[in-house]
């Protein structure tokens, strides 16, 4: 079975500590058709996220992010 995979950037404005891009990964990771979820503490601002598009839509992760109570938006490369 070949799966297709595809990247999103999720930029998020606020400056959260290490505890609260942990809850905000957590969530988004519990979404069904995510494989990774990438947040790396020298660019915290920027999360990259794999995800499988025939599961799910890169405005579901978005919404995932925003249900925190995080302002983001995503951003095209």
């Amino acid at each position: 079975m070949d799966i297709q995979l595809a990247d999103v950037t999720v930029h998020i404005d606020e400056d959260l500590d290490a505890a609260r891009r942990g809850e905000v990964e957590n969530n988004v990771r519990a979404l069904d058709g995510v494989v990774s979820y990438h947040n790396p503490d020298d660019k915290p601002h920027l999360a990259v996220v794999e995800y499988n598009p025939a599961k799910l839509k890169s405005a579901d992760i978005l919404a995932a992010v925003q249900g925190q109570g995080v302002h983001a938006e995503l951003i095209g490369l």
